[in-house]
């Protein structure tokens, strides 16, 4: 089967995104940031996702998202610890709807509430909800709660470890995602996030996080930012900062995703990385939505990429559904007890 590692709710029910924009106008008089939520129908869900989503998947040959609150709208920058908490905890509840109405097809990765300043244990909570309530099989984790600022510690900082321990003794991932920008030097997709991926690759070349959680595992999305396109930079900085090489140090916890959207940018993904550290993933539908002017294809199409790839049929084996299972092994887990 093909599973995509990397995909979020774009297309929620227009009155989810009207309740957001009640919550944080209330907010800003010192009204009730947690409002009556809108009645939203199981069709109007269906809808939102089988004209999009699921009927990408079916078009483009893919069998089940690990799919997540839309990135670019956790904002938690926006309001306070109380506004995030409460946005939170919606969008989490209607990821759990999508997966309840279309079990083979999606499984769920939650938002966390994080808030600048907040401790990220404040966000356990909500992790062990979904987890253990829900039967997520992740979490999205935003290393800039601050939206383009960068106030938050680095990553191996020990501020970080609350939730570290709980994302071990839960067994699941964490996918490093940073939401929108505002910041007006950071574009969100286009700066912002590459930005973000690539320094959470520097930050753990420089800790020694892994030392201390040798089976936390991350999903660095978007390709993994510009790390693979300077793969020599990152080993020569491990040399002159007495790191141990990359492969011991970093990748047997870190992880790239294939939402690269041009031929050349996975065939140098797949050439540089290691086949057991990618996992297939389009960000579908997301960042980039529109058709390829010098191909006649979605930009967002990976599988067609990886399809081309001259590889052997283990290794795409592997980036399609064996590596996910194994960075997600709850999702493993989901599976077999589906008969899958």
């Amino acid at each position: 089967m093909i599973i995509d590692c990397h995909g979020h709710y774009t297309t929620a029910p227009k009155p989810h995104d009207a309740w957001r924009a009640a919550q944080t106008a209330a907010f800003a008089v010192g009204g009730d940031v947690d409002p009556g939520y809108p009645d939203i129908s199981d069709d109007e869900i269906r809808e939102t996702i089988e004209l999009n989503q699921l009927r990408l998947l079916k078009e483009r040959g893919a069998d089940m998202t690990i799919f997540s609150p839309r990135a670019s709208t956790m904002a938690h920058h926006v309001g306070n610890a109380a506004v995030s908490q409460a946005w939170t905890r919606r969008c989490n509840d209607l990821i759990k709807r999508v997966v309840d109405l279309f079990p083979q097809t999606f499984v769920g990765v939650c938002q966390l509430p994080q808030s600048p300043g907040v401790s990220i244990a404040n966000s356990i909570a909500e992790l062990e909800r979904c987890v253990l309530e829900m039967g997520f099989v992740g979490c999205n984790l935003n290393p800039d709660p601050s939206g383009g600022l960068w106030t938050s510690q680095p990553l191996t900082n020990r501020a970080w470890y609350p939730v570290f321990e709980k994302m071990v003794e839960l067994d699941v991932p964490a996918m490093v995602h940073v939401s929108g920008s505002c910041n007006p030097n950071f574009h969100a997709t286009g700066a912002h996030y590459i930005n973000a991926d690539t320094t959470a690759f520097m930050q753990f070349l420089e800790g020694d996080l892994f030392k201390d959680f040798p089976t936390l595992r991350f999903i660095i999305p978007h390709g993994g930012g510009a790390v693979p396109y300077h793969w020599g930079r990152y080993r020569g900085l491990a040399d002159m900062l007495k790191r141990p090489p990359l492969r011991e140090h970093v990748m047997k916890n870190v992880f790239f995703d294939t939402c690269v959207y041009h031929q050349p940018g996975i065939d140098l993904l797949f050439k540089v990385i290691d086949i057991d550290n990618i996992l297939f993933g389009s960000e579908m539908v997301g960042a980039v939505r529109g058709i390829d002017p010098e191909t006649g294809n979605y930009f967002d199409d990976t599988k067609r990429y990886v399809d081309a790839l001259t590889i052997p049929a283990a290794d795409k084996h592997k980036v399609f559904e064996g590596n996910a299972r194994r960075v997600y092994p709850r999702l493993d887990a989901i599976l077999k007890a589906q008969g899958r």
